[in-house]
Order: C-alpha cells, then sequence, then structure tokens
C-alpha cells in the first residue's frame, strides 16, 4: 500500500481538524461537505475506514517519521 509523505500527512491532518472545527462553529451544507471531502482524503491517505482510525494512523507515521530522522546525540536530519 502506498503510505503518503509526513508532510502531506500533517497537511491532511491540519485540513480536518480545520474543516471539523469549522463544521461544529458554523454548521450548514458548505461546511459539512468540506468536513467530508477532508475525511475521504485522510482515509485514502492513510487505508482506513474512519476519521478517527485516519487519524490514530497519521499520527503513528508522523511519530515513526520523525524518529528515524534522530541522529545520534540528539541532533535531527532534514525530512
Amino acid at each position: 500500500m502506498l503510505m503518503a509523505h509526513p508532510t502531506m500527512l500533517r497537511h491532511l491532518v491540519e485540513s480536518y481538524e480545520t474543516a471539523r472545527a469549522l463544521h461544529a462553529r458554523q454548521g450548514g451544507k458548505e461546511t459539512l461537505r468540506r468536513l467530508e471531502d477532508a475525511t475521504y482524503t485522510l482515509c485514502v491517505s492513510t487505508g482506513t475506514r474512519t476519521a478517527e482510525d485516519a487519524l490514530a494512523a497519521a499520527g503513528r507515521r508522523i511519530a515513526a517519521a520523525e524518529a528515524a530522522t534522530e541522529a545520534p546525540g540528539g541532533l535531527t536530519t532534514a525530512v
């Protein structure tokens, strides 16, 4: 299975959270559609079927990528 780059996953999570907050604040068809689109894209990008599973999978992938970039001595390299 193809996996989205951690930078892209960060962006997708941010987009989802923004859409969720906007829909919670404003409601309406337009914000619901934005939330549905963000959820769908995040799910497809993580190979999951629910927003909760997608967020968990994205979090694991991002954390693994961050851990892999750590060099000895606490220095990090660019991803």
